[in-house]
Formats: structure tokens, C-alpha cells, sequence
């Protein structure tokens, strides 16, 4: 009998730590699912029948007359957010209140790669982010655009060749592999090759990092349910001894002084060589209300970091884009024309040459690649976490510190309040200004405020010569296996992908 009570007890006990915070929205009067014991609303997730985004989208429709929706992940409780004014609050006005993503699920026990400048919470992030800034400038962008040729070139020549009679490719691995090798040679100094050799340790390298398996899952779930017991799990300890081994052998070669590459790794070797970065801190402020001063050093560690993050973001999100953008003209010849119609005028300018200043005047083509990641946004979905009490005074509701934000990124794109006709592919629809002002709050492809994507403009410049390069010489069409519909891997929970790829027929122009 003392063991059945004990066996009670300790069962009523876990349930009630399962279920402890499942009043929090209630108790504030906003709508939301009922949530399971441990698991929250977030069971689908963990059993990899959808991603964050699918669920994001679902609750976005399920509730269309809310602002906002309550949710739980796991057991923190989350606030999926459908008003753009709501957006533009958390994004940017009130950014000090969420300058935190809350993918880390415990706040002082960071792994290694984890201190990214993607992952990275608070002064770490803001130091980072303050020395790394100038890295992106439109000069630097510049410099860098002849290694974008090269590669785009190589892409044209030799991963494609296409007859006249068409050649079928799986085009998201085709722009995997050009953005892997640009990402190598502007990134590291390295010829990495994907385009040429079949199973390139690189190409490899960045499916290993994107490819979700179970024990990843099982992880994060304990990190989120347990996260003072779990939080020297590590979630990168697949890839993190080949990634550290990556990066002390390109720095060894370098013996850790730039070497005149102007890369991003010697970028990184340059900042480390001016000392500590110091400013002022996001977290602390002293009781006069003045930031306390913070200073952080570069150590090899952190270096590590952001190289694998300028390597894992840089090639997979434009890799996303550019297929699905392809695809999209595949099915709307018109507009595959028009697009191609502005590439040959614009490169006769230009003796035929890719360059900077060809790119950058092909706006119709921009409008394409803006209209193909507004259809299937690389991230489909923006979190942040509340750093302290927050009030949205239209709602009267006020969060606490630790509540997560959700921004269902790939539902508001495919909303018909703000996108005339949102399943059509209409480049158009970007030459102008939009119906709706409040569309440009909730067109976040790459984030918004102070957080929003670093690496916008290399990866824009980046995209566009690479569908330059492919559409100059190249049209593409479905293929017989081609589905017009894709199916979202419901494991992507980063950048989005889709099961069975992006296979496409491309066909040699004849001009």
C-alpha cells in the first residue's frame, strides 16, 4: 500500500509541474487550444508531424478574429501574434522589452555554437552585433561581387549544362551547392568546389547541420520541459567537432593574423586584433537609469561561432529562396519571360558581363525573388522573448518576463487582407506601393528592427546573380516528377524545406 501511495503521489506531483503554468492565458482572458500535459500545444512539433511554422499558420486561420492567440510550447507560454501594430511593437518600438530571440532555452548555459550572432542573447548579441555591422556594408558587398561571378559562372557551365532538349536537376541542390561555394570563397578563402565534385566535405557539411534527427528532437523537447535539469544538453554535438576542427585549421593557416583576403575570417581576425568590444549593456542599467558599460573578447570560441553561422545561414536561406523562386517560374512562363526579357536588355549594357551594377538595375527580377520568398518565406515564422513586463495597450494585456513571441511570418504572407490574390506568383505586385499600408510591417522575410537579418544584402546580391546566371542562359519548366504543390518537411523548424526537393527541366536558350 506505501508503494502504490507513493507511486500516487509522485504521479499527481509531475502532473501538476506538467501542467503548472497551463492557466497563464486563461487567466488574461485570451483564446487558445487546450494544452496537454508537459507537452503544451507543441506536441505536433515534437513528434515531427508539423513545424513551427505549419502550427503557426494553423493557429494564425483558426482564430481569425484575434490579435492575438495564446499558445503554449511546452510549458512556457507563448503569444502568437496576428496584428501588425502588435508586430511593429515587439520588432521595433518596444525592442528593448524583446531583444531576445528564446531559442536558447536556458539563459546562462550557452554551447559553444550556440553564441552565435543568429543565437546570441543580450550583450553578447549587442557587442557582436555592434562590431560586425560594418562586415555588411554596400562596400564591402561590392569587393565581394566578383567572387559571386565566378561562382554564378560556374553554376552556368558546368553544375547545369543543359542541351537544348533540357537536362532535369533538382534545383534546390543545384543553388545549395553555387551558395555553399561563394559562402566558401568569400566567407573562408576556400574553393570549396560543390559544384564540381559530387560529394564535397562542405556540401556534406551543410546538410549535417540542417538535417534534423530524432535525438535532436528529443533533446530540444527536454531542454524545453526541463530546461534547469537539461541545460548542459547539447543540441549541436553532431556537427560541432568537424565545424571546430573547419575553423582551427583555416585559423592555423592564417596563424591567426588576416592575411589580406579581406574575408570574412579576416574580418573577424581584424576585430579580434582591436581588443575588447566594449558598449553599453541591453541587460544592466543602473538605478539612474544608464546602461552599465559591457565589454566582451573575441575569443576563438565565439569566433567559431559566427563562422559557422556566416556558413549555415549564408548558403541554406539563399539556397530556399532562389529554388523556390525558380519553381515558381517554371509554372508562370509569362513572368519567367518578362524576367528574362530584363536580364538579356540589362547585361547587353554591360557586354554581356555579370557585375554589381548589372544586378542591381534588374528590378523586375528583384521583384520575382521578393514575390518567391513573400510565397515561401526561408524562415516562415520570427520568435522573441519578453526581457521584462510588457503592456499592449490596444489589448490590455500585459506579459510577463519569459514569454515567448511568436510571429506566424508565412501566414500573414499568404493573407489576402494584405496580398491581392496571395496564392498567385505576381511580381508586379512589388513595383508599387502596397494597397494595405500595414503590408510592410508584416512582410518579414528577413525580420525587422534592430534583429532583423545582418546578411540581407550580401544574401539578396548573392540570390539575384545567381537566378541571373541560370535564367541568361537557361528557361526551366516542371519536370514529369515536378509537384506543384509542396509538401513542407514538417522537421524544418529553421529554415524551411520540402520533402522530395525542387526538380526542375531546364532547357538551353536559344537567343
Amino acid at each position: 500500500m506505501l508503494t502504490l501511495a507513493v507511486v500516487f503521489v509522485l504521479c499527481v506531483a509531475l502532473y501538476l509541474y506538467g501542467t503548472r503554468t497551463f492557466t497563464y492565458w486563461e487567466k488574461k482572458g485570451i483564446k487558445h487550444d487546450k494544452p496537454i500535459p508537459f507537452f503544451g500545444n507543441n506536441a505536433r512539433m515534437y513528434l515531427w508531424k508539423k513545424s513551427m511554422t505549419q502550427i503557426g499558420v494553423e493557429m494564425y486561420w483558426k482564430y481569425p478574429k484575434e490579435k492575438v492567440v495564446g499558445f503554449y510550447r511546452a510549458m512556457r507560454p507563448e503569444l502568437v501574434v496576428r496584428d501588425p501594430e502588435i508586430i511593429k511593437q515587439v520588432l521595433v518600438s518596444d525592442f528593448g522589452h524583446f531583444h531576445m530571440r528564446g531559442l536558447n532555452t536556458h539563459q546562462t548555459v550557452v554551447e559553444p555554437l550556440a553564441k552565435n550572432l543568429f543565437l546570441a542573447e543580450g550583450d553578447l548579441w549587442k557587442l557582436l552585433r555592434q562590431r560586425m555591422s560594418p562586415a555588411f556594408t554596400s562596400g564591402k558587398l561590392k569587393a565581394m561581387f566578383p567572387l559571386i561571378v565566378e561562382r554564378a559562372e560556374r553554376l552556368q557551365n558546368h553544375a547545369i549544362n543543359a542541351p537544348p532538349t533540357g537536362r532535369v536537376l533538382d534545383s534546390r541542390e543545384i543553388m545549395a551547392r553555387y551558395t555553399t561555394d561563394f559562402i566558401g570563397a568569400c566567407g573562408f578563402g576556400l574553393d570549396m568546389d560543390s559544384l564540381s565534385v559530387e560529394n564535397s566535405y562542405f556540401r556534406q557539411l551543410g546538410i549535417d547541420i540542417f538535417k534534423v534527427e530524432l535525438s535532436q528532437i528529443i533533446k530540444q523537447m527536454l531542454k524545453e520541459m526541463f530546461p534547469e535539469a537539461c541545460k548542459h544538453m547539447k543540441l549541436f554535438s553532431k556537427i560541432e567537432n568537424d565545424a571546430n576542427a573547419l575553423v582551427k585549421n583555416i585559423l592555423q593557416k592564417r596563424n591567426y593574423e588576416p592575411c589580406g583576403r579581406h574575408d570574412f575570417v579576416d574580418l573577424l581576425l581584424e576585430y579580434k586584433k582591436k581588443g575588447k568590444i566594449v558598449g553599453q549593456s541591453i541587460e544592466k542599467i543602473k538605478p539612474n537609469g544608464v546602461p552599465e558599460e559591457v565589454s566582451l573578447e573575441l575569443t576563438e570560441e565565439i569566433i567559431a561561432a559566427q563562422i559557422m553561422i556566416f556558413f549555415a545561414a549564408g548558403f541554406e536561406t539563399s539556397s530556399s529562396s532562389t529554388s523556390y523562386t525558380l519553381h515558381e517560374l517554371a509554372y508562370n512562363p509569362e513572368e519567367q519571360r518578362k524576367v528574362q526579357e530584363e536580364i538579356d536588355r540589362v547585361l547587353a549594357k554591360y557586354d554581356n558581363k555579370l557585375c554589381y551594377d548589372a544586378v542591381s538595375e534588374m528590378t523586375y527580377l528583384h521583384c520575382a525573388f521578393k514575390e518567391g520568398i513573400r510565397m515561401f518565406p526561408s524562415l516562415g515564422h520570427l520568435v522573441r522573448k519578453c526581457t521584462r513586463k510588457c503592456t499592449f495597450p490596444e489589448l490590455d494585456l500585459t506579459i510577463d518576463e519569459g514569454v515567448l513571441i511568436l510571429i506566424p511570418v508565412q501566414a500573414f504572407h499568404m493573407d489576402p487582407l494584405y496580398f491581392e490574390e496571395p496564392e498567385k506568383f505576381k511580381p508586379s505586385r512589388f513595383l508599387t506601393d502596397f494597397i494595405n499600408p500595414m503590408t510592410k510591417s508584416i512582410y518579414l522575410p528577413f525580420g525587422e528592427g534592430p534583429r532583423a537579418c545582418i546578411g540581407e544584402r550580401l544574401g539578396l546580391m548573392q540570390s539575384l546573380a545567381g537566378l541571373a546566371a541560370v535564367l541568361s542562359c537557361y528557361s526551366v519548366e516542371p519536370a514529369p516528377q515536378t509537384v506543384r504543390q509542396l509538401k513542407v518537411d514538417p522537421t524544418s523548424n529553421g529554415v524551411q524545406s520540402v520533402i522530395g526537393g525542387l526538380p526542375l527541366m531546364f532547357k538551353l536558350r536559344s537567343k
